[in-house]
C-alpha cells in the first residue's frame, strides 16, 4: 500500500524536455532575428554610404568601372543601376519580411521594462518649436545628414565642373557661365533624384519597411513632407539653371519643347516639373489649411510627375528612384483592392455631444492593436473623401467588429450625423455604405509595456485611450501579457454633454472588480461650465441610435499590409520577383536583340514593367489571399453559429443606459 502512495518521477520528465525544447527554439529564433537585423543594417549602411559618397571621385570612378563591366550584358547600364540603387532596398524588404514573420503575433514577448529611465534617441525631443515641429534626436540626425549630402554633393560637383572649365578652350566669361549652369543643372538633377529615392517610402502606409522599423504611417508622413520640400527645391533649381542657360543662348522655347530620342527629353521634364510644382505649392501649410481638397486632388498629379520623369530621363537613370516608387505602388494597389469592398455598419449612434459612433464588421483574422486607425469612406456622402479615425475599440472587445468615434466638426461629419438621425426616425437600417482602408498604426503595442501610464486627452482625443483602457482590462481578465498597473487618465472637455464618451467602455463588464488588479484614476475637467447640470451629478440626453444586422459577406477586407505577415510578405515577394522577371524578359527578348535605344521609350517600358508586376504577380497573390479569407470566414461561421446573437448582446454595440456610470468611484469631475 505504501508503495502505491509513493510518487515516482522519471529522471527525465517530459516537462523538462518541453521546456528545453522551447528554450532551444526561442534561442534559434532570437539568433535568426539578430542575424537578419545585422544583414539589414549592413546593407542599408553600405547603400546609403555609396549614395552619400558617390560625388567623390574614387567612388565615381568605381561606379564607372562597374557600368563599363556590364555595358555589354543583356541588361546593359540599366542592370548596373538596378543592382546598386534598387536591389538593396528589395533585399532589405525580403529580410524584413522574414523578421516580421519570426516575430509573430505577440510582440510583447521578450520585451522587458526597466526600472530606470532610458535615453532613446528616437523619442528624445531636441527641437520643440520651429519649421519642422517636434523633432527627436534621431530625426535631427537624419535632417543633418540629408542637408550635409546636398551641400557636399553640390560642392563636389562644383569643383569638378570648375576643373572641366579650366581645361576647356572656352575663353569668354559668358560661355563659361553657360557651361557651368548646364553642368550644375545636370548635377542638381542627380542630387534631386537621390532625395526622391526616399520620397515615396514614408507614404507607403502598409510598407514592410515601415513596419520593420515600427514607424506608423501617420508619423512617417512628416518625413515625406520634409523630403518633398527638399526635393522640389532642388528640382526647381535644376530647371532654373537650364532655363537661364538656354535663355542666354537664345533658344529657350526650342529647348523647352524638344523631345529627342537619344538622351534626355526636355518636354517630359518640363511637364513633370510643372506637375511637381503644382503639388508643392498646394501642399504649403497656408494653402493646405485654406483648402485641403485642393491640396488632396492636386496631389494625385504624382502619377504625371512619376511617368513623365521616366520619359524625361530614361530607364537607367529612373532606376535610381525606382525602389521607393515600387514600394508605393505595392501599397497603393493593395489599398485599391481593399477599398473596393463594401463594409457593413453593425450599429451607429449619435451621442449628445454630437459625436457619432460607428461599429464596423470585420473578419476574425484581421489583426490590429489598440493604437490603430482606419480610413473610412461613406459613399452616400462622397466617393472621393477618405477620413482617418482612431480605433476606439480593443481587438479583444469582439472578434467581428471594430469601432470608431467621429466628432462632428465639418460638412462631411455633419452630413453623416444627419443621415444617421434621419435613418433612426425612418427606421431605415441601410442608409450608410462604407468602405475602409486599414487598420494602420504601430507594430508594437507600446501601451502594454509600461507599469505606469499617464494618458492626457482633450475632447474626441479620448478615442484611442478608450481602446487602450479596454485592451488593458481585457488582458488583465484573460491573463495575457500586460504591464500597466497604474493608469492616470486626464481628460479635458468643453461641456458636460461630452462625458458620455467615457461610458462607451463598460469597465465593470469587461473586467469585474478590476480595481483589485489595476488602479485606474480618471480626472475630468469641464472647462466651460462652473457647476454640474444636476446636483447629483451630470445628466445625459437620449442617444439617437440605429442598428443594422451584420451581413455575412460585408466585413472589412484583410487585404492590408498590416493584416497578415505571411500573405503581405508573399505579396511583396511575388511582385518583386515578377518585376525582375518582366525586366529580364524585356531586355533579353526585346530591347537588346532589337537594339532599342530610345531613352524615353525605354523609360516608359520600365514603368509599365513596375505596374504590370504589381498587378499581375501581386494580383495573383491578392486573389489567393482573398480566397483564403473567404475560406477562413466560412470556417469561422461554422464554429460560431451564434456570433450575431452575441454581438447584439455586446454592451459596446447596443445603446447603453448612459445614466449608469460604472467607474464613478475612480472618476473625479472638476468644473
Amino acid at each position: 500500500m505504501e508503495k502505491n502512495n509513493v510518487d515516482y518521477s522519471p529522471l527525465l520528465s517530459p516537462r523538462g524536455d518541453e521546456s528545453a525544447s522551447k528554450t532551444l527554439s526561442s534561442s534559434l529564433v532570437s539568433a535568426t532575428k539578430w542575424t537578419l537585423k545585422f544583414f539589414i543594417c549592413v546593407i542599408f549602411v553600405l547603400w546609403t554610404a555609396f549614395i552619400f559618397f558617390q560625388p567623390a571621385k574614387p567612388v565615381k570612378n568605381l561606379f564607372s568601372a562597374w557600368k563599363e563591366l556590364n555595358r555589354n550584358s543583356p541588361f546593359g547600364i540599366t542592370g548596373s543601376f538596378f543592382v546598386v540603387f534598387t536591389a538593396p532596398l528589395l533585399i532589405i524588404a525580403f529580410l524584413a519580411i522574414a523578421h516580421l514573420n519570426l516575430t509573430g503575433e505577440d510582440l510583447l514577448q521578450g520585451k522587458k521594462s526597466s526600472k530606470y529611465p532610458r535615453f532613446r534617441l528616437w523619442t528624445f525631443p531636441v527641437l520643440i518649436r520651429g519649421p519642422f515641429g517636434v523633432v527627436s534626436a534621431t530625426e535631427l540626425i537624419g535632417i543633418v545628414l540629408f542637408l550635409l549630402y546636398v551641400l557636399w554633393a553640390t560642392y563636389a560637383y562644383s569643383v569638378n565642373a570648375l576643373g572641366i572649365i579650366s581645361e576647356s578652350d572656352r575663353s569668354s566669361f559668358r560661355e563659361k557661365s553657360i557651361f557651368m549652369m548646364k553642368i550644375m543643372g545636370l548635377r542638381t538633377g542627380a542630387i534631386g533624384l537621390m532625395c526622391m529615392a526616399f520620397l515615396f517610402i514614408p507614404v507607403s502606409r502598409g510598407s514592410v519597411l515601415l513596419r520593420y522599423i515600427d514607424i506608423p504611417f501617420e508619423h512617417a508622413t512628416k518625413y515625406h513632407v520634409w523630403l518633398g520640400h527638399l526635393t522640389m527645391v532642388i528640382f526647381t533649381i535644376h530647371g532654373l539653371l537650364y532655363v537661364i542657360a538656354w535663355a542666354m543662348e537664345g533658344r529657350l522655347v526650342r529647348e523647352l519643347v524638344q523631345w529627342k530620342d537619344i538622351g534626355v527629353a526636355n518636354l517630359p521634364g518640363v511637364i513633370s516639373l510643372l506637375a511637381g510644382l503644382l503639388m508643392w505649392v498646394t501642399s504649403l501649410p497656408g494653402v493646405r489649411t485654406w483648402n485641403f481638397e485642393l491640396f488632396f486632388y492636386t496631389h494625385q498629379l504624382y502619377v504625371v510627375f512619376v511617368v513623365f520623369l521616366a520619359l524625361h530621363v530614361g530607364d537607367f537613370i529612373f532606376t535610381m528612384t525606382a525602389g521607393g516608387i515600387f514600394f508605393f505602388l505595392l501599397d497603393r494597389f493593395l489599398r485599391f483592392c481593399q477599398s473596393r469592398r463594401t463594409v457593413n455598419v453593425i450599429s451607429s449612434r449619435c451621442l449628445p455631444c454630437g459625436t457619432v459612433e460607428l461599429v464596423l464588421s470585420k473578419p476574425q483574422n484581421l489583426r490590429y492593436n489598440a493604437l490603430s486607425f482606419i480610413f473610412v469612406q461613406v459613399r452616400e456622402l462622397s466617393w472621393l473623401q477618405w477620413h482617418p479615425f482612431s480605433v476606439s475599440s480593443s481587438p479583444l472587445d469582439g472578434k467581428h467588429h471594430i469601432a470608431v468615434l467621429i466628432k462632428v466638426l465639418g460638412k462631411w461629419t455633419e452630413k453623416l450625423r444627419q443621415r444617421i438621425t434621419d435613418a433612426d426616425a425612418q427606421k431605415d437600417s441601410s442608409v450608410i455604405t462604407t468602405s475602409v482602408e486599414g487598420p494602420y498604426g504601430h507594430e508594437v503595442p507600446y501601451h502594454l509595456m509600461y507599469e505606469n501610464l499617464i494618458l492626457v486627452a482633450g475632447g474626441i482625443g479620448l478615442s484611442p485611450f478608450l481602446a487602450i483602457l479596454s485592451d488593458i482590462l481585457h488582458r488583465v481578465r484573460e491573463g495575457k501579457p500586460c504591464q500597466p498597473r497604474n493608469i492616470l487618465l486626464v481628460w479635458a472637455v468643453k461641456n458636460s454633454d461630452e462625458l458620455p464618451l467615457l461610458s462607451t467602455v463598460d469597465m465593470e463588464t469587461i473586467c469585474p472588480s478590476f480595481s483589485d488588479k489595476v488602479n485606474i484614476d480618471i480626472r475630468i475637467y469641464v472647462t466651460r461650465e462652473s457647476d454640474p447640470p444636476l446636483e447629483e451629478g451630470y445628466t445625459h440626453k437620449p442617444i439617437k441610435s440605429s442598428f443594422c444586422p451584420m451581413a455575412s459577406d460585408y466585413g472589412m477586407s484583410v487585404l492590408v499590409g498590416t493584416g497578415d505577415n505571411f500573405w503581405s510578405g508573399l505579396y511583396v515577394i511575388s511582385s518583386t520577383v515578377g518585376f525582375v522577371i518582366l525586366l529580364a524578359l524585356l531586355y533579353v527578348y526585346y530591347i537588346t536583340p532589337f537594339h532599342i535605344e530610345i531613352w524615353w521609350y525605354k523609360g516608359l517600358l520600365y514603368v509599365i514593367c513596375m505596374v504590370a508586376s504589381v498587378v499581375i504577380f501581386g494580383g495573383l497573390v491578392v486573389v489567393l489571399w482573398h480566397n483564403w479569407e473567404k475560406q477562413s470566414y466560412l470556417k469561422e461561421k461554422s464554429n460560431n453559429e451564434n456570433v450575431d446573437h452575441k454581438i447584439h448582446q455586446n454592451g459596446s454595440l447596443a445603446a447603453k443606459d448612459q445614466s449608469q456610470v460604472s467607474i464613478e468611484k475612480s472618476t473625479v469631475v472638476t468644473y
